[in-house]
């Protein structure tokens, strides 16, 4: 059934908008996938979604890092080793316990997450400047509306400081994307 013919209302409605929402996530990360591709040797999309982490909360104990992705902190540490090796990360231990490890990322990870959170805004935009104004407006009610049910903070402008790229802001274990 087309969705957009959809009834309205009961399980069929909560149906249609589970398709519509899945073909969109489906979109989405195909221009994720695509903003990633310059630097695809060097990061994958998990790698990548630790450096935004860092990139945004700044130095990071390593054991919050794997809070904040829900991975065990030794996946943490080797996804951490990987950014290290590709020169996007630095570890060093906290002077104040010895016992923890700092991580953050360098001036080069930093580029990177502006760079690919760039190219993922601009091939964003081209999509929604060739829909209607009207379904621009419906379209920016209905995701506000669904961020918020699912505990999703909004993105700050491209020229706020404090980017969320992959929308993985700080949030309580169990709601990161």
């Amino acid at each position: 059934m087309d969705p957009s013919k959809a009834p309205v209302g009961g399980e069929d409605d909560v149906d249609a908008v589970t398709r519509a929402v899945l073909t969109a996530s489906r979109l989405l990360v195909a221009v994720s996938a695509r903003s990633l591709a310059e630097v695809e040797d060097r990061v994958t999309l998990p790698q990548f979604r630790m450096l935004v982490v860092l990139a945004t909360r700044g130095t990071t104990k390593l054991v919050t890092l794997a809070d904040l992705l829900q991975v065990a902190p030794s996946t943490a540490m080797r996804m951490v080793d990987r950014l290290i090796g590709a020169g996007l990360a630095v570890r060093q231990i906290n002077p104040d316990n010895r016992r923890e490890t700092l991580l953050r990322p360098t001036d080069e990870g930093r580029l990177t997450v502006e760079n690919v959170t760039m190219r993922r805004r601009q091939e964003i935009a081209a999509i929604v400047e060739r829909l209607d104004p009207g379904r621009r407006d419906a379209l920016i009610g209905a995701l506000t509306a669904f961020n918020e049910a699912g505990g999703e903070p909004p993105v700050p402008g491209p020229l706020d400081a404090d980017i969320f790229p992959l929308g993985w802001a700080d949030q309580p274990s169990g709601r990161n994307g």
